[in-house]
């Protein structure tokens, strides 16, 4: 056993308290750039496995589910606790494949840093910018880790290019490599101004401090002085120094560049090859530096359900309890498993806690620190913590937990529509509440999955992200819940929406002896903006309507919008204002100002000139330049628009825009093109109107089906 080994299994024994040594953070990446292993990594590094998983062969710490290990591919985030050095790290390692970007987006959420892994050959990705862009939504301080750069036709320079000017990123390497692909063999670090080479292989590597080599001193020197010139940028402390040459010492460069990045000013570049165990203890010395704890970052937000006041929640153990539930799974043994984020207060083990959205108590059972699919019990977990709880029966993802004397409840996670669907019935009548049940769990644990039943047609329709997101659901419906099921084939979630200004008048009336209903509404239905959904507005004046009624016709509005007028199809991207109606003192109720508002909205609909929307597709194929006309002829004849086209090497890379309708099978069609050669991403991008040539064949399909 060597010496580092030694140190490792020292270091993974020291226990660490207060938030101020924790770091919540997330691995997230395009797909295939190396985030599991590089977790893998991490993991051994900190001391908390002892043998290195490989994605290939299915042996990863966080890939545990049985379908993971299979497809070589991360479906569900994993959450994972290890230390470094006197540092506690909350790692969640999340998918990379846009079909279940659901798990980034619920775990940036409630995350306070994370590592952003790019590969070094392919540089930066579709599904990179789309990461990004989610931790931008979250306000998410990140560092960057450049992978692979011991593979052919990697370049770490291009790619911190590609990160500046496709991400708008203030980024700046803090070490570089030294060498490039096969010859990759050390790191210079540019905040202290030394050098380390690699030496040995696999899990014997060490990192060996060395002088800088000759022929590298002059790059050396560029990038350290561009490092300290893009901090003073962002840091008056440090422009302070750099102005009048008082010279910065590594310990102040290490907090310059840590408040930078913390307040998203500034993404600090590292470099490596996780796969060959190069790099990994350098970048974990930059979360601890870098990446901020939970007392670095704003006090949680939110809304007072009783007063609607704003209020905030400081990251104090003895403040209080306040707590996202962002994420449930379903667990063989003990049910259910809700994954909490603490914020303020601690959660003990039997104490009641009050869900406010559900306005519901619940009792704490049991809570959990889990390591992937592994268990530790605790009998509490406090702010800054990330736990699982089991007996919460009514708590759902986005729920807030608090207090009931102190309610608040937090900003709700943003989920993507589904943009595909297909029919499901149980195989035997012994299959159907098996299959109901089944769906029923799926649907708690993944928001981005949907159930609906078509009355018009008696079938049941799941719709999710993707062909891969359907395909894993149903893989999980017949061998987790044991349900023979007959599966339809995939088709497109298409929606509808306005396309002119109208008035509506919808009116509920009944009489049928003794109290009957009586619910009148005026409402102005108008197109919105794109990607805005329903937005409902309230112009009542005057007490047309009491107040207490409001929310119902809203209720009816949402409701009446589930299926359009065309051909069922959802409604979206609409502007429904209520600015006039009547009610009878007796005869009113919230049903009767539910029914009259989803009344009204049909009306509008009829007359608004609706139209049926699809979904886009942003597709970014690469194939050897012998390929590129087949691939491109196929493009133009699926509707697709050529964006770009690039050269990668002695590759070409098309950006296009596709419809989804067109793209079903085209996984086996362009490997049939380019010989197995060519590579593709898709994913969702926007709506956007069929045109008139197929719609009429589509909603005849659609009506027959």
């Amino acid at each position: 056993m060597n010496i580092a080994i030694k140190e490792r299994e020292v270091t993974s024994n020291k226990t660490t308290t207060g938030l101020a040594k924790t770091r919540n953070i997330g691995i997230i990446a395009h797909i295939d750039a190396g985030k599991t292993t590089l977790t893998e990594r991490i993991l051994y590094h900190a001391g908390k496995i002892h043998k290195i998983g490989n994605v290939d062969d299915g042996t990863t710490t966080t890939d545990w589910m049985e379908q993971e290990q299979e497809r070589g591919i991360t479906i569900t985030s994993a959450a994972i606790t290890c230390f470094w050095k006197d540092k506690r790290l909350n790692i969640i390692d999340t998918p990379g494949h846009v079909d279940f970007t659901i798990e980034v987006e619920r775990s940036l959420k409630v995350l306070d840093g994370a590592v952003v892994v790019f590969c070094g050959v392919a540089g930066v990705q579709p599904q990179s910018e789309t990461v990004w862009r989610q931790a931008d939504r979250y306000e998410v301080p990140r560092i960057a880790f450049i992978n692979k750069l011991d593979r052919t036709g990697s370049d770490f320079f291009k790619t911190i290019e590609q990160i500046k000017h496709r991400l708008g990123a203030n980024a700046q390497p803090i070490e570089i490599p030294i060498g490039n692909e096969a010859d990759f063999k050390g790191i210079i670090d540019l905040v202290e101004m030394k050098a380390y080479e690699f030496v040995g292989e696999g899990t014997e590597i060490i990192r060996k401090e060395c002088q800088i080599p000759p022929d590298m001193k002059k790059i050396t020197s560029h990038y350290r002085h561009n490092l300290i010139e893009k901090i003073a940028e962002v840091n008056e402390a440090a422009m302070d120094k750099y102005i009048h040459d008082g010279g910065i010492y590594p310990h102040e460069l290490i907090g310059y560049i840590r408040n930078a990045t913390i307040q998203n000013k500034f993404v600090p570049v590292f470099c490596g090859t996780a796969f060959r165990n190069k790099g990994v203890e350098l970048l974990l010395d930059g979360v601890a530096n870098f990446l901020p704890s939970p007392e670095d970052i704003p006090s949680a937000q939110g809304i007072n359900p009783d007063t609607g006041e704003a209020e905030t929640r400081k990251p104090d153990p003895d403040g209080h309890l306040c707590a996202l539930a962002f994420k449930i799974m379903a667990d063989p043994f003990v049910g259910k498993l809700i994954f909490v984020r603490i914020y303020s207060g601690t959660l003990r083990t039997g104490e009641y806690v009050y869900n406010s959205v559900k306005k519901a108590e619940e009792r704490v059972g049991k809570i959990v620190r889990m390591h992937a699919d592994k268990q530790e019990i605790v009998k509490e977990a406090s702010a800054g913590d990330i736990v699982a709880v089991v007996g919460l029966k009514k708590t759902t993802t986005g729920d807030t937990i608090c207090e009931e004397k102190k309610p608040i409840n937090m900003e709700r996670i943003h989920f993507p529509d589904p943009v595909i669907s297909m029919a499901i019935e149980p195989a035997t009548k012994a299959d159907q509440e098996k299959l109901a049940n089944a769906l029923k769990k799926m649907q708690e644990e993944d928001p981005s999955f949907k159930v609906r039943y078509n009355r018009e047609t008696a079938e049941t329709l799941i719709s999710g992200m993707g062909e891969l997101h359907l395909d894993v659901v149903v893989t999980r419906i017949t061998r987790e819940f044991a349900v023979k099921a007959n599966i339809g084939k995939p088709h497109v979630a298409y929606k509808e929406t306005a396309t002119k200004k109208v008035l509506s008048t919808g009116k509920f009336i009944q009489q049928s002896g003794g109290r009957g209903q009586y619910g009148h509404v005026e409402i102005e239905l108008s197109p919105s903006e794109k990607g805005e959904g329903i937005v409902f507005e309230n112009k009542i004046k005057g007490g047309q309507i009491p107040k207490e009624y409001i929310p119902s016709v809203k209720k009816g509005i949402n409701g009446g919008a589930k299926s359009g007028i065309l051909a069922g199809f959802p409604v979206i991207d609409i502007k429904v204002t209520l600015y006039d109606g009547s009610f009878h003192d007796v005869d009113s109720s919230d049903i009767a100002f539910e029914m009259a508002g989803s009344i009204a909205l049909q009306q509008a609909l009829k007359k608004a000139a609706c139209v049926l929307m699809e979904p886009i597709m942003d597709m970014e194929v690469t194939t050897p330049e012998e390929y590129l006309g087949e691939v491109l002829g196929d493009l133009n004849s699926r509707r697709s628009r050529i964006e770009s086209i690039e050269q990668k090497g002695s590759t070409k890379v098309i950006k296009a825009l596709s419809p989804l309708a067109e793209m079903f099978g085209y996984a086996t069609v362009v490997r049939s093109l380019t010989q197995g050669r060519a590579t593709y991403t898709m994913e969702p991008s926007f709506y956007q109107e069929v045109p008139k040539n197929i719609v009429e064949k589509l909603i005849h399909g659609e009506t027959q089906r």
